[in-house]
């Protein structure tokens, strides 16, 4: 039976610049690769070294690219190896086969969603009246299923994200603040629940994860063994789970053992 690797990417496999914690001599500095250009700009990295172990994972495992980007955020990443059959963009909103989203699977979620929790337009026109045009930047809404604020973090107040969390769980939401983003996401709006169709569709024996985000922990629990890495809103929570190994490595080096992770877990299996 085929081992399902469900991992979230941005800062967990591959780091923007100001993510990458390099804190060894310049000399001693990993090689890295972009593994993604916007705007005619490198935007995201990998060591070299990870890229080998990612792509000698797709051809041992069914790796599939697990985020809360969006499908066209998604698709401006160039992951070495073999193309992923599946691929879990908008958090658990579209279900990707072959680089096209599943209509089905998408019908599902937002008829689940419906039913569950406050509608978008409610929490996005609270954020446009919440949020201090001296620290917002950009308000976005992803795929129609979720929102976001793209913020300067030095002039963030923390409490006010503590208080729009509260707000946002009465309503069924939760809220996530990564790096320069705060997401707000419907509860039922979930990753583990696209990895558990793969794993349904592929008739898998065995699923690994890893995240580092609020936004990962229920694809961490789902998981039969997980991994977070020793940076991120999870490290900072100390969240753990007897299923899941906290890693201390951080910054880009994670991504690379967090690969070596899975590789072993995979050919132990």
């Amino acid at each position: 039976m085929p081992v399902i690797v469900a991992s979230d990417l941005d800062r967990t496999l591959i780091y923007s610049a100001a993510a990458l914690a390099l804190t060894m001599p310049d000399a001693r500095a990993p090689r890295l690769l972009c593994v993604e250009v916007h705007e005619s700009r490198p935007l995201s990295y990998m060591t070299e070294t990870a890229a080998r172990l990612l792509a000698e994972l797709g051809d041992e495992a069914v790796f599939v690219p697990t985020t809360t980007r969006t499908r066209k955020q998604y698709q401006r990443i160039n992951l070495p190896g073999p193309a992923p059959t599946y691929a879990i963009c908008a958090n658990g909103g579209h279900l990707l086969v072959d680089g096209v989203s599943d209509p089905d699977w998408h019908a599902q979620v937002t008829a689940r969603l419906a039913d569950q929790c406050a509608p978008l337009a409610e929490v996005q026109e609270h954020l446009l009246r919440a949020a201090d045009p001296v620290w917002v930047r950009k308000h976005r809404v992803a795929d129609d299923l979720f929102a976001y604020l793209v913020v300067e973090r030095e002039l963030l107040h923390e409490d006010w994200v503590k208080e729009l969390g509260v707000w946002a769980e009465n309503r069924g939401w939760t809220v996530s603040l990564q790096g320069r983003k705060i997401y707000a996401v419907p509860k039922p709006l979930t990753k583990s629940a696209a990895m558990r169709e793969v794993a349904r569709r592929t008739g898998a024996g065995l699923t690994l994860a890893a995240g580092d985000s609020l936004l990962d922990t229920d694809l961490l629990l789902a998981a039969d063994q997980g991994w977070r890495p020793g940076h991120g809103e999870l490290a900072d929570t100390g969240f753990t789970a007897p299923s899941i190994r906290v890693l201390p490595d951080r910054g880009v080096l994670a991504g690379e053992r967090i690969l070596r992770e899975f590789l072993g877990a995979v050919r132990g299996a």
